[in-house]
């Protein structure tokens, strides 16, 4: 039975019952028979780590039940070849969504319910519901709340999940045309905030950047007025966008403004991670070399400093 589709809405709040994760029980396993899930048990979340070809992931030594409040009871994962990277969060985003914590219940539970590139989903419906990948992203939503989960984040995490959706996910209850509504209007907003913020920050700093536009609410005023107009601007702009994904308007506010107020941050953390796995690289390489360019640095820090130091006292 095919779920029917549900978009998310702010109102869409839900009283949170932490009592609908419990115990799943397990699967048959080495000759050891199954254990049914037991509702008067709570949640285990038992792991055991694998190394596959130099990407960590994990395996569920016991199983997940949820009683979801539209699809009834959902056990996970459905064989014991499931796999999961966890909370699905790059790098550079982990300061704000860490790997583990409250959310990490209700994203096993999604990573479940939604195939990879190369994987199937591995779930149990015991209404014998089919769930599709925007029905799972909202059971994501519903059951970070039922984890204690904070309402900013996994508001956030949810329209994280529903834009990667909308690029990348596979049985969508969307027409094909639908779902490319949805591609390009994410698209236009992704490279329309862009470009503007990089036309604001070239004001911001008085320079004529290739590509950059003036913006009106910038202009030519003191700095701390042109940061304030820089920063209506990145929440006014994209809950303008918005309104081009349709249904899915709550999810491309919340994207848009979260990209534009953390576009500089997130360039600024990609740099040093990027320099950081550069440098992890290269003394992997030769230890030598890496030895050289920190004694390269260190020198042209101190003589830097010596220099400036002397100016100024001066």
């Amino acid at each position: 039975m095919q779920a029917p589709e549900r978009v998310g809405r702010v109102s869409d709040q839900v009283q949170a019952q932490v009592s609908r994760f419990y115990d799943g029980g397990t699967l048959p396993r080495d000759g050891a028979p199954s254990q049914p899930p037991d509702p008067a048990e709570e949640m285990r979340i038992v792991l055991e780590r694998h190394a596959e070809e130099g990407v960590e992931t994990f395996s569920l030594e016991r199983r997940l039940a949820y009683r979801d409040r539209h699809l009834g009871e959902l056990l996970v994962p459905a064989d014991a070849a499931f796999r999961t990277d966890l909370t699905s969060v790059p790098a550079i985003f982990t300061w704000l969504v860490p790997k583990t914590g409250a959310h990490l219940p209700a994203a096993l539970l999604h990573d479940a319910l939604v195939a990879g590139r190369d994987d199937p989903t591995s779930y149990v419906s015991t209404e014998g519901r089919t769930v599709d990948r925007v029905e799972a992203d909202r059971v994501f939503r519903d059951a970070m709340a039922d984890t204690g989960t904070g309402v900013i984040r996994r508001w956030i995490v949810w329209t994280a999940v529903t834009v990667a959706t909308i690029f990348v996910g596979r049985a969508v209850p969307w027409s094909r045309a639908r779902h490319w509504s949805y591609r390009v209007a994410a698209a236009v907003t992704i490279v329309t905030i862009v470009w503007l913020g990089w036309s604001a920050t070239s004001d911001l700093f008085d320079r004529s950047w290739v590509g950059a536009v003036d913006v009106p609410w910038m202009g030519d005023r003191p700095w701390w007025q042109e940061l304030l107009g820089g920063l209506s601007g990145a929440i006014v702009l994209p809950l303008a966008l918005s309104l081009l994904w349709g249904r899915l308007r709550i999810a491309g506010a919340i994207a848009g403004v979260m990209l534009a107020v953390l576009l500089h941050v997130t360039v600024g953390v990609a740099v040093i991670a990027a320099t950081y796995l550069a440098l992890e690289r290269l003394a992997r390489r030769s230890a030598l070399l890496a030895w050289a360019l920190a004694a390269v640095v260190v020198v042209g820090a101190v003589a830097v400093f010596a220099v400036l130091s002397g100016i100024s006292l001066g």
